[in-house]
């Protein structure tokens, strides 16, 4: 029923014939015959106790609510695939730029000092660049949340799991790609076992990384 900017005239075309089909409904003939005779209106439209709800005040169980936060929220991710091809791309950019600078190093004195160096990159790049993709999700859908909040749709607990368990496979993906890239290039230890044991604690700061802009989203009141 809102009037969107810029379509005004389509809207109140939409919103007329919303209301005309209201006026004709059998509905809309109850209200106007318990208005007029002023009978059974506490029966009719006072709040009665609700069918179908908890002591806890929810109509659904906690894995209901989590299973439609959560697809809600994967569905979010799948409409904006340019979003990820994006920040795969420039995660592997990064990496390839990373790798080239300290490309094929050497188990000498220089060689350890510049892995040192790398090391850091690998760290801060997946600090910054994972803090400050997730830094206005929560404060952009905090009015969303609110309201649906308020009308006990959802709990708390269930909204953050579900938001955060449907961008999990971002934040997998992108110290992958970032880790496959600048591994074998800058030259460190060789061995599958060396390569995954480096992409575990990477995939662990950039999910901790992740953690931190979630809390700096929850404590913001907006974006700004």
């Amino acid at each position: 029923l809102a009037i969107a900017p810029n379509k005004e005239t389509e809207c109140r075309d939409t919103i007329k014939k919303i209301c005309d089909s209201f006026a004709v409904s059998p509905i809309a003939r109850e209200v106007m015959e318990v208005a007029n005779t002023g009978k059974n209106v506490e029966e009719h439209y006072f709040l009665q106790p609700m069918e179908g709800v908890s002591r806890t005040g929810y109509r659904s169980s906690w894995w209901t609510q989590f299973y439609y936060v959560l697809w809600r929220s994967w569905l979010t991710v799948l409409k904006d695939p340019m979003l990820v091809k994006v920040r795969l791309l420039q995660t592997a950019m990064v990496a390839t730029l990373i790798g080239s600078i300290y490309f094929g190093q050497k188990l000498d004195q220089d060689g350890v000092m510049n892995i040192n160096g790398s090391l850091f990159l690998f760290l801060t790049n997946m600090t910054f660049q994972n803090v400050f993709a997730v830094i206005n999700v929560f404060s952009a859908e905090l009015p969303v949340f609110l309201r649906e909040k308020r009308s006990r749709l959802f709990r708390v607990d269930t909204y953050f799991l579900g938001k955060t368990i449907a961008e999990v496979p971002l934040f997998l993906a992108v110290p992958f790609v970032f880790t496959s890239i600048t591994y074998p290039m800058i030259g460190l230890k060789s061995g599958a076992v060396h390569y995954l044991t480096a992409l575990m604690i990477v995939v662990l700061v950039a999910n901790v990384a992740t953690s931190f802009g979630y809390l700096i989203s929850c404590a913001s009141s907006s974006i700004s």
